[in-house]
């Protein structure tokens, strides 16, 4: 097991919540700021992106 790299269905989860949940504190904070709208549709290309820069950075 020293050389698994763990179940890729666990990893693209952990992804999808952890940058959701940033995504989601950035583009709050932009909207605190009046630089950004707070709507569901822009959370989650925020998250889109933020999951690509992720996969990109870790590969």
């Amino acid at each position: 097991m020293p050389n698994s790299k763990g179940d890729p269905r666990v990893l693209l989860l952990m992804n999808l919540v952890l940058s959701a949940a940033f995504a989601s504190l950035v583009v709050w904070g932009l909207s605190y700021l009046d630089l950004l709208a707070f709507t569901w549709p822009t959370v989650a290309v925020a998250t889109g992106l933020v999951m690509v820069l992720t996969y990109l950075v870790v590969w």
